[in-house]
């Protein structure tokens, strides 16, 4: 994948910045990424709000030591190659000073593709910042108060690339992604607002309508 180039002096312009955050939406559904990251749309639902008060406990930037492991809450990220920008939920210097990225979820413990691509593009920012490698990070799901790891896999990296390319493209174009109508809808917090049954049947409801006048044939 062909990485976009970088303004004269090395910066990104602004507008083609892309969300650490963004990734995550996207993997999960294109549309629902447009919608507020494009159309800044969102509402809220008993998942966000849930996602929200976890997000609370990491949100105020502080810095500690815990067990000889520096900890950094709220840390600015940013990737000057790939032109990511974000904040680290929590990111652990382990004693030989590697990073390790810990992104916060509501829930139990599951594997989720799109959360583990947020990490993994929180790894590839600290790498960049720090000049280590981040071999892993883990994704803290709060019910369960467990931690699944996350390994930076040389795919998981590729995808990283992938899906800031394709979501720069979006935001560059402007438009809309097609409503999938699937399961990913039902727990979705814009569920109203991107109307994802009658949006993917807008093809039937075209012929309808360019139809509707037309006069019936004699029986």
């Amino acid at each position: 994948m062909t990485i976009s180039p970088v303004l004269e002096g090395g910066e990104w312009a602004e507008a083609d910045l892309v969300p650490i955050s963004a990734l995550q939406h996207y993997a999960y559904c294109p549309r629902q990424c447009a919608l507020i990251h494009v159309e800044q749309v969102f509402d809220e639902n008993l998942y966000t709000l849930r996602g929200r008060a976890v997000h609370r406990l990491v949100d105020e930037p502080e810095s500690r030591l815990e067990r000889g492991v520096r900890v950094e809450r709220a840390l600015p990220l940013h990737s000057m190659r790939l032109g990511l920008v974000g904040k680290a939920d929590v990111v652990e210097f382990l004693p030989d000073g590697t990073p390790y990225p810990v992104e916060y979820k509501h829930g139990r413990r599951r594997t989720s593709s799109h959360d583990d691509l947020q990490v993994a593009a929180q790894a590839l920012c600290l790498e960049e910042m720090t000049g280590r490698p981040v071999p892993a990070g883990a994704v803290f799901h709060h019910s369960s108060r467990r931690r699944r790891e996350v390994k930076m896999t040389a795919a998981l990296r590729a995808r990283v690339v992938e899906v800031t390319e394709a979501v720069r493209a979006m935001l560059r174009s402007g438009e809309l992604p097609p409503a999938p109508a699937d399961e990913r809808c039902r727990n979705c917090s814009l569920l109203d607002c991107c109307q994802p049954r009658m949006v993917s049947r807008g093809g039937e409801l075209r012929l309808l309508r360019s139809t509707l006048f037309e006069p019936e044939d004699d029986p």
